[in-house]
């Protein structure tokens, strides 16, 4: 896995799905990132092969439900991402999916009381024994490359210890989200205290924040000197923002991600906000002969719509 010169989509909870990864390689990703999957529920998966529609499944052996789904197209890009606060359950997760990805991930940077509370996410920001025993118990198990995402700091000096202390680990690279935990989506990513990173580590860093066009990329690396660079709500508001030649028009892109879905037997009603937007917007649209709305936000009503097959 090479982490220089890349453009990342980066983990999102209910939009880094297959299509969603599909539709961000297509428009010119390099590296996607699955949303971040806890460990505790991963480890009740088995894995399967889905032959209807090729991909490869890891599913809930309690519930049947997916919890994971890949393909061979993606095997040489997509990040697996671990919620965990525990280096054994971390690598019982990671064996049972580390020879259908690129990358095994670490949550460090969630700052959502859901993982807090389970002491994962940010939660491992004050803990660097636990954060050194999870990453060496993965790069010791695993022949799959180990990163890991965290958020700033207090300080500028606190981030720049911890980081020494994780490349020191023998981690592949670091991904770093200019926020600290209390700054909220609004508040500006700080790309001057990533710089610091960057300096002091001789891994590949990549840098997350605020990117919402394509002239970002260039410009955060500029800035900070990262290796990469990793976006987030610019490509869950339009995933074509990896294009060089521009982003495409929101109806086309639209299309294109329900297409996709369709394909690989994406569920609609779990996805977050801005994807579901574009089903819900057409939830009050006429069809065509102008006699019928589409009321659900079945695929199968936006397959006909779009006259998919």
């Amino acid at each position: 896995m090479d982490y220089q010169n890349k453009l990342i989509l980066a983990p999102m909870v209910r939009v880094g799905t297959l299509p969603f990864r599909l539709l961000s390689a297509d428009y010119g990703a390099d590296i996607t990132y699955g949303e971040e999957i806890i460990d505790h529920k991963f480890v009740k998966c088995v894995r399967r092969i889905n032959e209807s529609i090729g991909s490869i499944d890891f599913v809930d052996k309690g519930t049947e439900s997916v919890v994971f789904r890949t393909c061979q197209e993606e095997r040489d890009r997509v990040v697996f991402q671990i919620g965990t606060s525990d280096a054994v359950r971390a690598l019982t997760a990671a064996q049972i999916v580390c020879n259908d990805v690129a990358a095994i991930d670490i949550n460090m940077g969630c700052p959502k009381a859901f993982s807090i509370s389970g002491g994962m996410g940010a939660a491992l920001l004050s803990k660097p024994e636990l954060i050194h025993d999870i990453l060496t118990t993965l790069k010791r198990n695993l022949n799959t490359p180990v990163t890991c995402k965290i958020r700033l700091l207090k300080s500028p000096s606190d981030t720049v210890e911890l980081a020494r202390r994780i490349e020191k680990t023998g981690v592949s690279a670091l991904a770093v989200h200019g926020r600290k935990v209390e700054d909220r989506p609004r508040d500006p990513a700080r790309w001057n205290e990533i710089t610091d990173v960057v300096a002091a580590l001789s891994i590949p860093v990549i840098v997350n924040g605020d990117v919402f066009e394509y002239e970002d990329f260039q410009r955060i690396k500029e800035a900070t000197g990262a290796s990469s660079v990793m976006v987030a709500r610019g490509a869950l508001w339009n995933a074509s923002i990896f294009s060089p030649e521009g982003k495409l028009p929101w109806e086309e892109v639209k299309r294109e991600y329900v297409r996709k879905s369709f394909i690989w037997d994406n569920c609609i009603k779990s996805t977050k906000h801005t994807l579901r937007e574009m089903i819900s917007h057409y939830s009050s649209l006429e069809l065509p002969e102008g006699k019928a709305v589409i009321k659900s936000d079945t695929l199968a009503d936006l397959a006909e719509y779009y006259g998919v097959r």
